[in-house]
């Protein structure tokens, strides 16, 4: 038990979930307070699938830690974590459903969407930065980082196509070919496309920013004040 407890702990398992137990919460209170469980209870869903990517990354850091030589056990629950990696940051979009409602005050329902969005970001990147750090003990530094602009690249488009298109992760896997059509057809003629581009660019640019202000953190902690 001291051995998974130090694992989870390394892992930053505890500071997620219990922030994903505030969202649960603040949710939980809003349909006490309005009778009303419908509305925004697609953060519930949308907060589950967020946890997928981190757990797939778990999955994936416990067999590399097990067989570090067989890499390519680490096929599929990469795939399957670069897949639904989108997910994760995805929650920030649901801002777009932010509008007053009866009985339930408005900034009650801004920190409600914060707090799902804020978890969603923290499951994002520290799934990233797991995925980075085996990425890095195969193939260097430099290499780990071209796998991280890569997945972020991938992430901005993962979240265009939910929010506007409507595709869901596992539609990649079962309609692949109709979604990159779609990518395609969009991104050679991304100037007749104002949305993608700006979108997918400013999304991109956020979790970037993001992903570097939790690694400079992270080595801060390293140090003596």
């Amino acid at each position: 038990m001291v051995g998974l407890h130090r694992w989870l702990k390394r892992y930053l398992f505890y500071p997620i979930f219990l922030s994903s137990c505030l969202s649960l919460g603040v949710y939980s209170g809003r349909v006490m307070l309005s009778g009303n469980w419908i509305v925004y209870r697609n953060l519930v869903w949308n907060l589950f699938l967020a946890w997928l990517p981190y757990l797939f990354c778990l999955l994936a850091v416990w067999l590399h830690h097990r067989y570090p030589r067989r890499w390519w056990l680490l096929g599929l629950p990469g795939l399957i974590w670069l897949v639904f990696f989108p997910n994760a940051p995805y929650l920030i979009t649901d801002f777009l459903h932010l509008e007053q409602r009866p009985y339930i005050p408005l900034w009650y329902d801004i920190l409600l969407l914060a707090s799902f969005a804020w978890t969603g970001i923290f499951l994002g990147i520290t799934s990233l930065w797991i995925m980075q750090g085996i990425v890095k003990s195969y193939t260097g530094q430099l290499i780990s980082w071209f796998f991280v602009m890569f997945a972020i690249g991938l992430s901005g488009l993962g979240v265009y196509l939910g929010r506007f298109s409507r595709w869901n992760s596992w539609d990649m896997l079962i309609q692949p070919k109709i979604i990159l059509a779609e990518v395609v057809d969009k991104m050679s003629d991304p100037f007749n496309n104002p949305r993608f581009l700006g979108f997918t660019a400013l999304f991109v640019a956020f979790l970037t920013v993001s992903y570097l202000m939790f690694i400079s953190m992270n080595h801060a902690g390293d140090g003596d004040l």
